[in-house]
């Protein structure tokens, strides 16, 4: 598919605002919807409402069908081990917080260490200072250096016996940088250290293989993959998840309910407690699909890079020698130019970009800075529309000098 067909399928291309069309460079929080998805998800709405895995009638089958069969396509398309090891959330913040509620219980006391990476999102950072509070666990920060970079050389004296679990994102949905995952993992199996990795931007950029990577658990949201809001996924290898106890209870995350005790239902039901979302989850199969006919993004992205160095004043943070450990995400501040001005008069022109600190406080004290201003794209953004980015880039800091 080129990219002309594939814009076809996002109606929302096709509007304008403030009379210029719609250039959407804001794929890195939310990527848009195609027409096989918003089709998937009225067509359940309208013809398959019924509660899963409880009732024999017709209409709650096929709703419990397709739920599965999404379960199905997501399990090949990270080549999951056991379709039983796919856990749906509604994203990767309930994912994370799910995963960091039972890996607490399971495996973390007193004294114990957990470690996550300096550039991390709040959603994987929040949950474990919450988890280390309750057990009595301590939080160890593994460093970035001044260009964003995971000091993984520092790795093995930060390890101690004492560490239990390394949390890492795939791809820093600030920086724009590959993590070296498989390397990372390699030496927490090592260590006998568990690897969870937030997939939220890795799974979007990545050809993601979690039996290859070697992590032990791997998260990620739909509404980044093209798929309905209100999705997501844990992924975690089965003996574990099987030691793991549920966050929630109730509804059909049960085997048996006494008044002397309950007693939990096997995978991956015990995780999914209450009514899904029964409408949005079998949306993962038309997204899975249009992704798998997606064209790369590399000319734009080289593109990109080299425009945004030429700017005057411009400070690119996540830049990257190696083009294939760079995605095209661009997170940068501008001398003289605060990041909310420029985001408003570029939203003038069309012109869709994130503002602010990106849920990465941290990551912004580490830096230097107290916000930034962020340009994403998707396989759908032209090289048109990357020029358009450039240029009016150029022109809203002409306004602002």
């Amino acid at each position: 598919m080129n990219v002309e067909q594939l814009r076809a399928e996002f109606p929302q291309l096709a509007r304008t605002v403030y009379g210029k069309p719609l250039v959407y460079l804001d794929n890195a929080a939310t990527s848009l919807r195609p027409r096989s998805v918003i089709q998937r998800w009225t067509s359940s709405a309208a013809t398959q409402t019924a509660n899963l895995h409880r009732a024999v009638h017709r209409t709650a089958v096929e709703a419990t069908e397709a739920y599965e069969q999404a379960r199905d396509a997501v399990r090949t398309f990270i080549n999951a081990p056991q379709r039983e090891e796919v856990i749906f959330t509604s994203g990767v913040t309930h994912a994370l917080n799910l995963a960091a509620f039972g890996i607490g219980e399971a495996f973390i006391g007193p004294d114990d260490e957990i470690i996550v990476s300096e550039a991390e999102h709040h959603s994987n950072l929040v949950p474990w200072q919450m988890l280390c509070m309750r057990k009595g666990a301590k939080l160890v920060r593994l460093p970035v250096d001044d260009g964003g970079q995971l000091r993984t050389d520092l790795l093995p004296a930060l390890i101690s016996p004492r560490t239990k679990l390394l949390c890492v994102a795939h791809i820093s949905n600030v920086l724009g940088l590959v993590n070296p995952v498989q390397e990372i993992a390699g030496i927490c199996r090592a260590n006998g250290v568990l690897l969870l990795v937030d997939g939220a931007q890795g799974i979007v950029h990545q050809k993601v293989d979690v039996q290859a990577l070697g992590c032990d658990f791997y998260a990620f949201s739909g509404h980044k993959m093209y798929c309905a809001p209100g999705t997501g996924v844990l992924w975690g290898r089965r003996s574990l998840l099987e030691q793991m106890p549920p966050m929630f209870g109730g509804g059909e995350m049960i085997d048996t309910v006494r008044w002397e005790g309950s007693t939990w239902a096997p995978l991956p039901r015990k995780f999914e407690a209450g009514t899904q979302d029964i409408s949005a989850v079998p949306c993962w199969v038309p997204a899975i699909e249009l992704m798998q006919q997606m064209p790369s993004c590399d000319e734009v992205r080289d593109y990109v890079c080299h425009a945004l160095a030429a700017v005057p004043g411009l400070r690119l943070f996540g830049a990257s020698d190696n083009p294939d450990k760079k995605v095209p995400v661009f997170s940068f501040c501008v001398e003289g130019a605060h990041h909310e001005d420029l985001a408003l008069i570029m939203d003038k022109m069309g012109v869709a970009l994130r503002s602010g600190q990106m849920c990465a406080e941290p990551l912004m004290d580490r830096m230097g800075v107290t916000g930034m201003l962020r340009a994403s794209f998707a396989p759908y953004n032209t090289m048109q529309e990357a020029g358009y980015f450039i240029g009016s880039l150029h022109k809203a800091l002409e306004m602002l000098r």
